[in-house]
């Protein structure tokens, strides 16, 4: 792993330690997170990881927030978002990893993740 991509990819291994079947990987030559078989987030360059994203949630986030979202003709019309790393804050990772995390993981674990999370807020 190249030295400039590992403080990224250190942030986005914290921001998705309470997932879990977190997979440390690679993806396209670069550092990778998958959700067992299914790709999260990969580390794009040294200042920009993709975060995979449903297309409609895709588009309200490049609209809500383009200093932190944004995208490359090479990723319209897919369901990956590029994410400025140094624009987001550590909570908005770890909720866009959350976010992500739901819709890439065997539909029972999600359902368990959620309950246990429900079940430690009202603790």
């Amino acid at each position: 792993m190249a030295d400039d991509f590992s403080a990224i990819f250190e942030r986005l291994k914290r921001a998705a330690r309470d997932l879990s079947d977190i997979v440390e990987t690679t993806s396209y030559g670069t550092p990778a997170l998958k959700a067992g078989k299914k790709l999260l987030t990969r580390v794009k360059d040294a200042e920009t990881a993709v975060v995979m994203c449903p297309l409609d949630e895709k588009e309200m986030l490049l609209q809500a927030a383009p200093d932190i979202y944004f995208e490359t003709d090479h990723y319209k019309g897919w369901p990956a978002l590029l994410v400025r790393m140094n624009a987001v804050s550590d909570d908005e990772l770890r909720h866009r990893l959350q976010r992500t995390w739901l819709t890439q993981a065997p539909k029972a674990k999600a359902r368990a993740w959620l309950a246990e999370r429900d079940k430690s807020s009202n603790r």
